[in-house]
C-alpha cells in the first residue's frame, strides 16, 4: 500500500498518483473530510484497503455492505472505496443509493458483519465521509478508528486475493418492508415529511404512508444542490420551514430527516420544535408503560427530567446517562440490553421488539406516530405540556485548542469530582452525583445539572446547564457557577457569551 501524504495539491501530477489523506479526517467514531482538499479518490481507495486490512486483523469475516448518500460525488467516492476493499480481499455487497440505517439493516438482512456507508450526513456540500462497523449493530468507536488511522496513514494496508463485488438490486423495498411492518396507525394522523432534498426523500414519505399516515411532502425531491437549506433537523432554517408548513396545513406534526436518514427532528401541532431529549422522555413514558422496568440510555447533554420523572419511576424505568455520540449511545444501549437509547442530536436507538439497535430516523418517526396513535385524545403539544418544567440553556462552545482541551477538561473534571466527594454544593444545592464518562455532568439535589465536556470534532469545550426551578436560576447556574470556573483557565478563549 502506498503511504498517503497530507500536502498534495489538486491539478498536479502527484495528486493524480499519490493518495491524499489528512489525519484530521479520522474523528472519534467516523471519518470525514472535505473532498479534494483533505482527501482525494486515491486516498479514499487507501481508506478502503485500510478498512479491509483492519477487518482481517481482528479476525472478522470479510463480507461488507456498502452504500452511498445523494451527493454529486458520493457514487465516485463509494467506487473508490470499493476498489480499496477489493484490493484487501473483501466480499463487497453494494446496495446502491441508501440511508445509513438502510446499510445497517443490510448487515442483518444480507448476513454481512461489516458496513461502510459513504455519507456526508447533514454537512454542507464538499464534505464526504464513511460510517463503518464490523459487529452489527455497532459502529466504530475511538479504538477502532484509531487503529484504522494508523493502518492508513502508515501505509500498512495489505493486498489480499479473494475480493468480489455483488450489486444488490431492489434493496430499498426490503428495507421499507422491515421498518413499516410494526407500525400500523388506527386513526388519521397528518404529518409533514421534511427531507431537505436529501436522500431521505426517496424513503421517508413512502415509509410514513405505509404506516398509515397522511403525508404532506416538503422538499422531498432529491437535489444535491440543497437549494433551500441543508438537510439537518437541528438547523434553524429547516425547523422554521417545518413549523411554517405545519401552521399552513394544520398538520398534527412535522418530522424532519437529516441527509443520511439516521436522525429525526420533530415540530408539534402548534409549530413549536420539541428537542430530541424531550421527545425521548415522551417516548420513554409511553414505552415504559408497555414495557415495565425498561432501561433507557440517554446522552449527557439530555434533560435531567429522565432522572426525576414520576411517570418513568412509576413504570419502574431505569435511566443511564452516557457519552454523547451516536457510536457511544448505540454501544451502551446494546451492552445494557436497554429498550431504547436517546441522544439530544436526534439519534434514536431501539432494541427488540422495536428495532435492531442502530439509529434510524424513520423508525424513530414511527415510534412518535405510534405514541400519538395510542393517545387519541391528545395532540403532540399536549403530551409535551404534560412534562414537568425544566429550563435548559443553549449549547455553548468556548474555544479551546484541540491539543489543550482534554488536559483542561481533566482538571475541570477533577475540580467537580473533589467538590462532590467533599459533599459540596452549587448555589446552595448539594451535589448528588458527578457523571464523568464524557467530561463531567454534575447533578444537584433538585434535579438541576451542569455539564462541561470537550467537543469530539471541534477545538472547543461544550457547556450546558439546566434548572428545574426557573429560567433565572438556569442563567445563574451559568453566570455564577460555570463561567467563573472556566475563567480560571487561560487556555480557554475569551468567553463573553451571556445567556
Amino acid at each position: 500500500m502506498q503511504k498517503p501524504r497530507s500536502d498534495l495539491r489538486p491539478n498536479t501530477a502527484d495528486y493524480e498518483t499519490i493518495p491524499l489523506v489528512k489525519a484530521t479526517g479520522f474523528r472519534e467514531y467516523d471519518a470525514r473530510w472535505i473532498l479534494e482538499k483533505e482527501i482525494n479518490l486515491l486516498g479514499i481507495q487507501a481508506l478502503g484497503l485500510g478498512l479491509a486490512t483492519y477487518v482481517h486483523e481482528i479476525g472478522q469475516r470479510p463480507r461488507i455492505v456498502v452504500g452511498h448518500d445523494f451527493r454529486s460525488y458520493s457514487l465516485s467516492v463509494k467506487q473508490a472505496l470499493i476498489l480499496g476493499l477489493l484490493e484487501g480481499g473483501m466480499e463487497v455487497l453494494d446496495i446502491g443509493l441508501a440511508l445509513s440505517p438502510t446499510a445497517y439493516f443490510a448487515q442483518f438482512a444480507l448476513d454481512a458483519p461489516c458496513v461502510a456507508m459513504v455519507t456526508a450526513s447533514h454537512n454542507e456540500n464538499g464534505w464526504t465521509g464513511v460510517k463503518m462497523g464490523a459487529n452489527p449493530p455497532l459502529t466504530f468507536g475511538p479504538d477502532e478508528i484509531g487503529r484504522l488511522k494508523e493502518i492508513v496513514l502508515n501505509g500498512e494496508g495489505v493486498n489480499r486475493p479473494g475480493g468480489a463485488l455483488t450489486r444488490v438490486e431492489g434493496f430499498r423495498e426490503r428495507y421499507l418492508e422491515e421498518i413499516t411492518a410494526k407500525v400500523k396507525l388506527t386513526r388519521p394522523i397528518k404529518v409533514v415529511a421534511a427531507c431537505g432534498n436529501g436522500t431521505a426523500g426517496a424513503f421517508a414519505p413512502e415509509a410514513l404512508r405505509r404506516m398509515g399516515a397522511e403525508v404532506i411532502e416538503m422538499d422531498t425531491d432529491l437535489d444535491w444542490t440543497f437549494p433551500k437549506y441543508n438537510p439537518n433537523p437541528e438547523d434553524h432554517a429547516m425547523l422554521m420551514q417545518m413549523a411554517a408548513r405545519v401552521r399552513e396545513t394544520g398538520a398534527d406534526l412535522a418530522l424532519g430527516f437529516d441527509g443520511d436518514g439516521d436522525r429525526c427532528g420533530v415540530v408539534d401541532d402548534t409549530g413549536e420544535e420539541i428537542y430530541a431529549d424531550k421527545i425521548g422522555l415522551m417516548l420513554g413514558r409511553d414505552l415504559s408503560a408497555l414495557h415495565p422496568n425498561a432501561t433507557f440510555v440517554v446522552d449527557v447533554k439530555s434533560t435531567g427530567l429522565y432522572k426525576t420523572d414520576a411517570v418513568l419511576k412509576s413504570n419502574g424505568a431505569d435511566v443511564v446517562y452516557w457519552k454523547t455520540g451516536h457510536s457511544y449511545i448505540k454501544r451502551k444501549t446494546a451492552e445494557l440490553g436497554a429498550l431504547a437509547g436517546f441522544e439530544k442530536s436526534g439519534h434514536f436507538f431501539f432494541n427488540a421488539p422495536l428495532g435492531r439497535g442502530y439509529d434510524d430516523g424513520i423508525v424513530a418517526a414511527g415510534a412518535v406516530l405510534a405514541m400519538l396513535d395510542r393517545n387519541p385524545g391528545k395532540k403532540l403539544s399536549q403530551l409535551k405540556a404534560a412534562l414537568p418544567d425544566a429550563w435548559t440553556s443553549m449549547t455553548m462552545s468556548p474555544h479551546c485548542d484541540d491539543e489543550l482541551k482534554y488536559g483542561v477538561l481533566e482538571r475541570i473534571v477533577a475540580e467537580y469530582q473533589a467538590l462532590a466527594d467533599a459533599g459540596g454544593s452549587i448555589l446552595g444545592r448539594k451535589i448528588v452525583e458527578a457523571i464523568t464518562v464524557n467530561g463531567v455532568r454534575v447533578h444537584l439535589e433538585d434535579g438541576s445539572w451542569v455539564l462541561v465536556r470537550a467537543s469530539s470534532n471541534k477545538p472547543e469545550l461544550v457547556v450546558v446547564v439546566e434548572s428545574m426551578r426557573s429560567d433565572a436560576d438556569m442563567r445563574a447556574l451559568f453566570s455564577e457557577e460555570v463561567k467563573p470556573r472556566l475563567a480560571n483557565y487561560p487556555e480557554i478563549g475569551a468567553y463573553n457569551q451571556e445567556l
